[in-house]
């Protein structure tokens, strides 16, 4: 019985993730956000809450990201606010496919005529707008035009980029690396996938049964990467705002922080053990 108890909790836990996608939280998250210059050539031109970041060239540019279904047209309107054109986008990558992240890309892309590439373990719900082990995350369906394995490198003008598959969050969660500039110099830039398991099940869960080994190889994957500069999808979780006010009040390394994903991903990690231990307990005989 207490199996049964433990799967109807981590139900709750699901529905709440998709309730915490309700129209009001979509529209916090959707709130109208100036777009800012983070190093050389990366642009933040997400919402308030949710991310997008364009990473610039003068071979064209790459967007990562296309937050909600209503966030398009706003992100495409912060990549021309910040100099740019939507139509030089050649590449759009995604972290992972969940509506609050994957939900802009058709419009994006329908603007852009960028290519999109994907994640081997994404790339099915991109392509359906469905997840096929949850409910109610759905958003508009996007054709994934290249599907890139752990390790591979996007080369556009002067910038390399690097997929890290990091699953756990999703069974496709990327994270991209980038050597950027800043200030003229060189540096190793992180967008990191989500981290937290957020209603995730990780246990006894016919949908996503490795969620939890998943989760504990992306940590280790991720202790072994360094990043000067780290940010992730939604802006708290990089305490943008703070770093933003710093920027423009001159601060120009408020984004410099060598320890930052060591200790996001220490975090992350405690938070992964002690659900698995609840849910654990719950779901003990």
């Amino acid at each position: 019985m207490k199996f049964v108890f433990g799967l109807a909790v981590a139900g709750l836990c699901i529905a709440g993730a998709a309730a915490a996608q309700s129209a009001s939280q979509r529209e916090v998250w959707n709130r109208p956000m100036e777009p800012f210059r983070i190093a050389d050539n990366v642009h933040y031109v997400g919402t308030e809450g949710l991310g997008a970041f364009l990473i610039a060239t003068p071979k064209g540019h790459v967007l990562i990201d296309g937050a909600l279904p209503e966030s398009a047209e706003q992100i495409a309107e912060n990549i021309r606010r910040a100099g740019f054109r939507v139509e030089d986008v050649k590449y759009l990558l995604i972290s992972h496919a969940h509506l609050d992240h994957a939900g802009g890309l058709a419009r994006l892309k329908a603007l852009s005529g960028a290519a999109l590439l994907a994640s081997a373990g994404d790339a099915p719900e991109l392509n359906s707008g469905k997840i096929a082990y949850r409910q109610g995350l759905d958003f508009p369906a996007v054709t994934v035009d290249r599907v890139v394995r752990d390790g591979e490198q996007i080369r556009i003008g002067d910038t390399v980029m690097t997929a890290h598959v990091t699953p756990g969050h999703t069974k496709g969660c990327t994270s991209w690396s980038a050597k950027v500039r800043h200030n003229g110099k060189p540096i190793e830039m992180l967008f990191a996938c989500s981290l937290t398991v957020a209603g995730q099940p990780l246990l006894g869960d016919a949908g996503y049964p490795d969620a939890a080994a998943d989760f504990r190889s992306s940590f280790a994957k991720l202790k072994r990467l360094k990043a000067d500069i780290y940010v992730t999808f939604h802006s708290e979780f990089f305490d943008m705002e703070a770093k933003r006010r710093r920027t423009a009040a001159g601060d120009a390394a408020a984004f410099i922080d060598g320890g930052e994903l060591q200790r996001r991903v220490a975090a992350a990690e405690t938070a992964f053990e002690k659900e698995y231990a609840r849910q654990q307990a719950t779901a003990a005989p």
